[in-house]
């Protein structure tokens, strides 16, 4: 008997469609559903969020309380599992007030919650599909909710004033709903042709999916639904511009924009980086991360991530990548230069986890998770180079230490000047320095790294206990005692310290707060080389404060940087010899003239090309005026070396024999090849 279906059973299917989307999904991942006694409401749900703050992107789940009464959540549950639905207890006295919404953060750790907002679940949720359950105190189910799979930084609720729930076109976090819900989302289009360096105009093609409309804009903002069509027979561009085109479909979230940078009669002999977003994210006053904005904080000290479309072209204009990922401005003083320095990451929320390429000279590694786009820390003294080329001096040494390429960038197509291309210190970092892959996310997440003093204000992730039980050690123990100078050696890497100290003490840097401390699991405290642009500067033949901050009193009061490990060491007679035939090596190996000479020239050569442009966009620093610093930084590069033995051994009160022993050789070297002829 052949069986049909009602008209009810048939338009009942057609609504659970609809709210379905429209890619091929497991059975499991089709499944949406909710239930429970509902006197309270999850209204909204993020499981790919894209929206990073202080390098993190939680989930987050949105609760609304639809009466006029507020709710005590007070042993209320929250849990993305049927089988153990208490995974996470709301705090006590915690409540949701009448008519209001609250946002639970779902971080996959275990953080300290207050009974007030905003909380933090110890769970995570499953961008491919999960389930999200609320619980009352009785264990009864006040709503469940059972999602499909989630695009990237898209979120999925309910639409406000009906019970249709889909992805939304913007996302509301703690607000009321948008009215309309989508069943799926556009797939990205595809350009065609690629951007990079062209010497005339190009007309680029772009494709989309069956029944789309293709938008799109020149200018960094996301097409919208009033941008115009992109034309069928090819879009004409005449002049530099960034190239967004979005696809739009009935009944669809519009897609991710694909992006392409032409760089049309541009004469640029380096590599290019591209980074194309809405204007508000570089320059709006609420938000904008390279402007001051109007709110009692500076925009650009806010720790917020923006999303942005990321190209790098190299030297020749081919493209190595093209892929949506975050921005944020860096740096801590020169954050209020006029030209800002840029960190960029990838972001797998986006679409890809990394950055597939390796840009740098003196790296072997395939891919990156985060680049700095570094300015300059000085404008009114900068040549631009500094940093870069007394960083490369300490190749021979085990310092990890950032690489650098020079590159010029643009901003939605607009020329953003010269910059100086750099890892960016960071866990990712110090991981492909200590050869851990960054896949082994687990390892990855526990490395320690600290700045300054390693207090709780400079740690900037893992742990600090130990470094600074550590310091606190070798300022109370004798380190005579075999076993107490054994707990020293067994946590600090001390050929890494000495020569960090020598560098330092070497080149001159008279900023002493740009010290950063490392360890990975397992391993020893190690230092990492970082910001050394205030080296070899006026005066610094006979500049003593590096001298003087490194080689102190265990008593003295601690300034920039915990001075105990160094100066206790330096009480035991094998740990001195040890320091200062490692600042005799570290004096040979990067501080010869024909060895610094060489690290100068190709910077002075491509700077020489890219600044009278450059300087034409930030007017501080006229070629007379660069070429003047980089002579005068050049000739203490020559001399401080030479005279940076008699002040050690006026500080550290060494013998005219000891002086003789561990210094005599390279002495006489430096004598002949640093001496101005």
């Amino acid at each position: 008997m052949r069986r049909t279906l009602s008209s009810a059973a048939l338009l009942l299917l057609l609504c659970l469609l609809l709210t379905l989307p429209a890619s091929s999904l497991s059975e499991k991942e089709k499944t949406f559903s909710e239930e429970g006694t509902r006197q309270l409401l999850i209204t909204e749900i993020m499981a790919s969020n894209g929206t990073w703050v202080s390098g993190h992107a939680y989930d987050w789940v949105e609760i609304y309380n639809p009466s006029k009464k507020s709710v005590n959540l007070s042993g209320y549950c929250l849990s993305d599992s049927k089988k153990q639905p208490g995974k996470w207890v709301f705090p006590e006295g915690s409540s949701i007030k009448g008519g209001s919404y609250l946002i639970v953060y779902c971080t996959g750790e275990d953080q300290k919650n207050t009974k007030t907002a905003p909380f933090y679940a110890s769970f995570k949720l499953s961008a491919s599909g999960d389930d999200i359950i609320l619980t009352g105190p009785d264990g009864t189910t006040v709503h469940h909710v059972t999602f499909p799979q989630q695009f990237g930084n898209v979120s999925f609720g309910k639409a406000r004033g009906s019970d249709a729930w889909g992805y939304f076109w913007e996302s509301t976090p703690g607000k009321a709903n948008e009215k309309t819900v989508y069943a799926t989302r556009a797939a990205t289009p595809r350009i065609l042709t690629e951007g990079g360096k062209y010497e005339e105009s190009v007309t680029v093609f772009c494709e989309g999916d069956a029944g789309d409309t293709l938008r799109y804009t020149l200018d960094g903002a996301t097409p919208s639904s009033k941008s115009k069509v992109f034309p069928a027979e090819g879009l004409t561009v005449s002049s530099t511009a960034s190239l967004r085109v979005s696809a739009f479909r009935d009944g669809a979230v519009p897609s991710q924009s694909a992006c392409a940078t032409y760089l049309i009669d541009e004469d640029i002999p380096v590599a290019v980086v591209c980074l194309t977003t809405d204007d508000k994210y570089f320059f709006g006053s609420k938000a904008g991360a390279l402007v001051k904005g109007t709110g009692s904080v500076p925009n650009y000290d806010k720790p917020y991530e923006y999303p942005c479309h990321i190209e790098y072209f190299d030297e020749e204009g081919q493209s190595l990548i093209n892929q949506m990922g975050s921005f944020t401005a860096s740096g801590h003083s020169a954050r209020q230069n006029a030209q800002k320095s840029i960190a960029i990451y990838a972001r797998k929320v986006f679409g890809e986890s990394w950055f597939a390429f390796n840009p740098f000279p003196h790296r072997d590694y395939s891919f990156y998770k985060s680049l700095l786009l570094r300015s300059t820390n000085s404008d009114a003294y900068s040549e631009r180079l500094r940093d870069v080329v007394f960083s490369s001096l300490a190749e021979p040494l085990s310092l990890c230490y950032q690489d650098a390429r020079p590159i010029v960038v643009f901003l939605n197509g607009e020329y953003w000047g010269h910059y100086n291309l750099r890892e960016k210190i960071n866990k990712y970092m110090v991981a492909q320095w200590e050869n851990i892959p960054l896949e082994d996310s687990d390892t990855v997440d526990q490395i320690d790294i600290l700045a300054r003093t390693g207090s709780d204000q400079f740690l900037q992730n893992g742990d600090n206990a130990d470094w600074l039980e550590l310091c606190d050690f070798c300022k109370k123990q004798d380190l005579l005692e075999p076993d107490s100078l054994q707990y020293v050696l067994d946590r600090l890497d001390v050929n890494s310290l000495f020569e960090h100290a020598s560098f330092e003490i070497i080149s001159g840097n008279s900023d002493i707060t740009n010290v950063r401390m490392y360890r990975v699991p397992g391993g020893k405290w190690k230092y990492l080389l970082f910001d050394v642009e205030a080296s070899f500067g006026s005066g610094s033949d006979t500049n003593v404060v590096p001298l003087d901050n490194y080689i102190k009193s265990l008593s003295a009061k601690i300034q920039a940087f915990r001075h105990e490990p160094l100066n206790a060491l330096l009480k035991v007679p094998e740990m001195k010899d040890q320091f200062l035939k490692t600042f005799a090596r570290v004096l040979d190996s990067c501080f010869t003239w024909p060895y610094v000479e060489a690290h100068f020239a190709p910077w002075e050569e491509v700077l020489e090309q890219l600044l009278p442009r450059h300087n034409q966009r930030w007017p501080y620093l006229t070629m007379k005026r660069w070429r003047t610093n980089v002579s005068a930084t050049k000739y203490y590069a020559r001399v401080r070396p030479k005279k940076i033995v008699s002040m050690l051994q006026k500080r550290m009160k060494l013998t005219s024999e000891e002086v003789e022993t561990y210094f005599g050789d390279v002495q006489r070297k430096l004598e002949d090849v640093n001496t101005l002829k």
